[in-house]
């Protein structure tokens, strides 16, 4: 899952990228108003993270500009006022939750999880695939009550398809939404972890639909 930081206060900024990436997440960041408009507007992402109080642009702004060029990723606001009607004009504007200012990380993580679930139409926080589960909360994944250990990446992919269960995703897809701006897109990155989670995962649990990318499904739909 691909997640934006728009945050203009460099500590906050820093640990709001880390506590994501060690999460499993890949993040950009931006510093300013200008930075994070442009790429929501051009790179696709899971989930934003937007401060309203920003330099050269404010959060407002930005978010009514993204939701009028119906950009409909999650959008979570931070912010710093406490008045209520801040709140308010946030929400009108398009955003799906926010956090005052100061807040614990954990809070937020538990939110940027309640936001991927609801875009993907998912109630829990676990997630089945026959006798393959996913526990978002904890990042573990089991094989019929057997814990599987996965690397961050494998984690990453496996995460996606479990989020777009029965769906065709696209090795394009796979690559805008699993890694950073600053990775290699023509790498075959994705077909090697690939074949590592389909040694790692018993049964055909990821079938690979030709000329179209990947679908995780039953083990009764994928035989």
């Amino acid at each position: 899952m691909r997640v934006l930081v728009v945050e203009d206060e460099p500590d906050l900024n820093r640990q709001l990228v880390k506590a994501l990436g060690d999460a499993g997440y890949a993040v950009d960041s931006a510093k300013d108003g200008e930075d994070g408009y442009f790429l929501g507007d051009t790179e696709p992402y899971d989930v934003v993270i937007l401060d309203l109080g920003l330099p050269k642009m404010d959060g407002l702004s930005i978010l009514e500009q993204w939701r009028r060029a119906e950009k409909k990723f999650p959008v979570i606001i931070l912010t710093a006022r406490d008045r209520w009607s801040d709140k308010v004009a946030g929400m009108d504007a398009g955003a799906d939750d926010y956090l005052a200012k100061p807040f614990h990380m954990e809070e937020l993580l538990a939110r940027v999880r309640a936001q991927l679930r609801r875009s993907a139409g998912h109630a829990k926080a676990e997630f089945d695939c026959g006798k393959l589960r996913l526990d978002t909360k904890t990042a573990r994944v089991s094989y019929d009550g057997q814990a599987i250990k996965l690397t961050s990446h494998e984690y990453r992919l496996l995460a996606y398809l479990m989020h777009h269960r029965e769906r065709v995703v696209s090795r394009t897809e796979l690559v805008e939404h699993l890694y950073d701006q600053d990775f290699d897109r023509d790498s075959n990155t994705i077909e090697v972890f690939i074949g590592r989670l389909r040694k790692k995962i018993p049964g055909e649990v990821i079938t690979t639909v030709r000329g179209l990318g990947y679908r995780l499904s039953t083990e009764a739909d994928a035989a």
